[in-house]
């Protein structure tokens, strides 16, 4: 599949910040089953935008801004053709062995509930890591209840899952959660997903990854109950959501700030050849 994407994103003030300072993880990688075909990221502001990558691999853009500023924005715009691996990564950017992705953080420590729920399934599928994954995806996508009214940032996977619903991210907080108490490394996924019904969007995605011997790294998505196909574009990894985002920062000054964010994914197009 050949997507096209614009992400833009715009910050705006109450009053003038005197200065931002802001970390983009918006820009995929090659690996198998995806190719960057054109990526380029604009920002509103007079900075100079740099280009580096954090632990995990992924590639990050960072930039300062002086102000005063009222409003900035950060457009992302390109194309990305994928493939379908029945949700295996193979050839991606691996820096640590699976075992570190079993470290609980803060948003994914499991709860007395979600230990229960990765136990009863586990007692199900055994020492079947696949089963045990599909399962899991299953649950919680039958379970929980999205809801697009996006929950805070700080939500934790328990939190979600006494709740019983959340946006994607909370969805992928609580996979990884659970799958950790099992023993199974997992980590968290953000990136976009090429709808059918809909072009405009008004959030990225997020999944997860799991580990399993003898077939590596697999995705999960429990928002849609699926495994990742040639309809995701894969961005950034981490252990949570705050080592994925697409974009965090800070700033002086500027308060009542506002966030509005616009998205809009489709499939493009191929070029005829002559």
């Amino acid at each position: 599949m050949r997507i096209r994407l614009t992400h833009e994103t715009v910050y705006t003030y109450g009053t003038p910040a005197k200065g931002v300072i802001q970390t983009l993880r918006l820009t995929p990688r090659n690996h198998d089953g995806q190719h960057v075909v054109t990526w380029r990221i604009d920002v509103s502001a007079d900075c100079r935008l740099d280009q580096h990558e954090d632990a995990f691999g992924n590639t990050t853009h960072t930039f300062t801004a002086d102000g005063p500023l009222d409003r900035i924005a950060v457009v992302v715009d390109g194309i990305v053709e994928t493939q379908d691996t029945a949700g295996v990564v193979r050839d991606a950017v691996e820096r640590f062995p699976p075992s570190l992705f079993l470290r609980e953080t803060p948003l994914t420590l499991p709860d007395p509930a979600i230990c229960k729920l990765a136990a009863d399934i586990h007692d199900h599928a055994r020492d079947d890591r696949l089963e045990f994954l599909h399962a899991l995806m299953k649950r919680l996508h039958s379970e929980m209840e999205y809801d697009d009214d996006p929950t805070h940032v700080s939500t934790t996977a328990a939190l979600a899952y006494e709740l019983k619903r959340g946006v994607c991210q909370d969805f992928t907080h609580v996979f990884v959660a659970a799958a950790r108490s099992a023993g199974i490394p997992a980590r968290y996924i953000s990136g976009y997903y090429c709808r059918t019904d809909v072009a405009e969007q008004n959030a990225g995605h997020a999944w997860a990854e799991a580990f399993v011997h003898d077939l590596g790294w697999l995705a999960f998505d429990p928002t849609h109950c699926v495994c990742p196909v040639e309809s995701h574009i894969r961005v950034a990894a981490g252990l949570d959501y705050l080592g994925a985002a697409p974009v965090r920062g800070s700033r002086i000054g500027g308060n009542a700030e506002s966030l509005a964010v616009k998205i809009r994914i489709e499939q493009a197009r191929r070029q005829s050849q002559n």
